[in-house]
């Protein structure tokens, strides 16, 4: 398998969800700023929509959106318990956790990366996610992960997600259960290899 990324981006969900689950892969730097690969291709020829991730599979067949790219991971390796199995309540408690870090979290961030974003709406939209990440961090008050002691490719998310709020000036140092999280979390052998891998650490 292929994974196109780029450092830091959302596509360190699925790259900490590959190391977790032990799948052999190849990861491909693709730029969000030029959209060019490193041997000068085209990234919009692999993902029209220009941003990443793509997980390309050995037939060529190529998946986008994060939260679908970590599902159909977590079911290539089921021993790994990264993911309830299909059908199932928890699977359908899993999918919700990956709904609200997509439409809540993640995409509360979008506009505080752009220079554009008029620095009213930027307030507006901080105080928006620290309502989120306030009530994410009572989530957390009594588990040790979103689903309880198990790490799940949702866990890799919000773990992603969350790195930018330093980057952005959205102050979680207040939330301490999300911070401890966080911790056990970054101290992952396969996020640190993730994060390794993207020069991040």
């Amino acid at each position: 398998m292929k994974l196109y990324y780029s450092p830091g981006a959302c596509s360190l969900s699925p790259h900490i969800v590959l190391h977790e689950a032990g799948l052999a892969h190849t990861s491909v730097l693709a730029s969000t700023k030029s959209h060019k690969l490193q041997d000068g291709t085209d990234y919009y020829t692999i993902n029209p929509l220009g941003y990443v991730p793509v997980l390309e599979l050995d037939d060529g067949t190529r998946l986008r959106e994060g939260p679908a790219i970590v599902q159909y991971l977590a079911d290539q390796a089921p021993h790994k318990n990264l993911a309830p199995a299909n059908g199932t309540l928890a699977r359908y408690r899993l999918q919700e956790w990956l709904t609200f870090i997509g439409t809540e979290v993640h995409k509360a961030f979008s506009p505080l990366f752009n220079p554009a974003t008029p620095e009213e709406f930027k307030t507006i939209t901080k105080e928006k996610l620290a309502g989120r990440l306030k009530w994410v961090d009572s989530q957390l008050a009594d588990k040790q992960y979103l689903m309880g002691d198990t790490f799940s490719v949702a866990d890799g998310y919000l773990f992603t997600v969350t790195n930018w709020a330093p980057r952005v000036g959205v102050d979680i140092s207040g939330l301490a259960n999300l911070n401890a999280y966080r911790a056990r979390v970054a101290a992952r052998p396969a996020v640190q290899a993730a994060m390794k891998a993207e020069g991040l650490v």
